[in-house]
């Protein structure tokens, strides 16, 4: 008994060891990085004027080719075009722009857009959702790792990361839903991208979602024009 409880009690210290080594990584990438502040759209529902209550914050991460200074540009695609086409929701959007020549993981963007929003406005810090396609996919992926401790669900479209981000799947992710999508004809990002995300969160036993859309291609955008996607993250709340 004395043997078992030893074996035990060491495996609990590794176990514990390891998770403090998890969190210092993710709290040494995220300070490694120098701090930004990006340009952003912003809707608020027509009746937030009207009410005192904090809405959801879904943050919209944009593709590669929306990259610049020019806010306009976003509203060609996803969550932004669907807003210029009179969509309404009932919860606030941000999407900011990631300039020229840079990706989502290259600054700590984030910080600023979170303490700026939630300052400004009325917002419901257990319900702040992340989403964002291609490029946007892989920023989901990353931004969702470097601030797990802030997020409520995610849904990253045709995304990746890179093979050094592999380990810091599961210790940040492992507790916050993730639904993800990938065309099988994607012949830009290879769902196999994808596929090696979900495997990984799987043998963790994380709560991630995929889905394999059959005979689709790279265009996976008008996935933000369905309701199913915002009505699976907002049931989400920030464990």
């Amino acid at each position: 008994m004395y043997l078992f409880n030893l074996c035990f009690y060491r495996l609990l210290a590794i176990s514990f060891l390891f998770s403090i080594a998890c969190l210092s990584c993710t709290y040494a990438q995220i300070t490694s990085k120098s701090k930004a502040r990006y340009n952003y759209l912003l809707y608020l529902p027509k009746d937030y004027g009207k009410k005192t209550m904090p809405y959801p914050l879904i943050i919209y991460l944009h593709g590669s080719s929306h990259r610049g200074n020019d806010l306009n540009k976003l509203k060609g695609y996803g969550l932004p075009y669907v807003i210029d086409k009179g969509k309404e929701f009932n919860f606030i959007i941000a999407s900011p722009q990631c300039p020229d020549g840079k990706f989502w993981s290259t600054e700590n963007w984030f910080d600023s857009l979170y303490t700026e929003l939630t300052t400004k406005y009325r917002i419901d810090k257990d319900r702040v959702y992340l989403t964002g396609i291609s490029l946007g996919g892989q920023g989901t992926f990353v931004v969702g790792m470097d601030h797990s401790d802030k997020l409520a669900a995610l849904v990253p479209l045709c995304g990746w990361i890179s093979n050094g981000d592999i380990p810091r799947l599961c210790p940040s992710l492992k507790n916050i839903p993730i639904w993800t999508f990938h065309g099988t004809e994607d012949n830009v990002i290879s769902i196999s991208e994808t596929e090696r995300v979900v495997k990984t969160l799987e043998e963790c036993k994380a709560s991630i979602k995929f889905t394999r859309l059959e005979n689709e291609g790279h265009s996976i955008q008008h996935l933000y024009e369905n309701d199913e996607i915002y009505e699976w993250l907002l049931q989400w709340k920030r464990r």
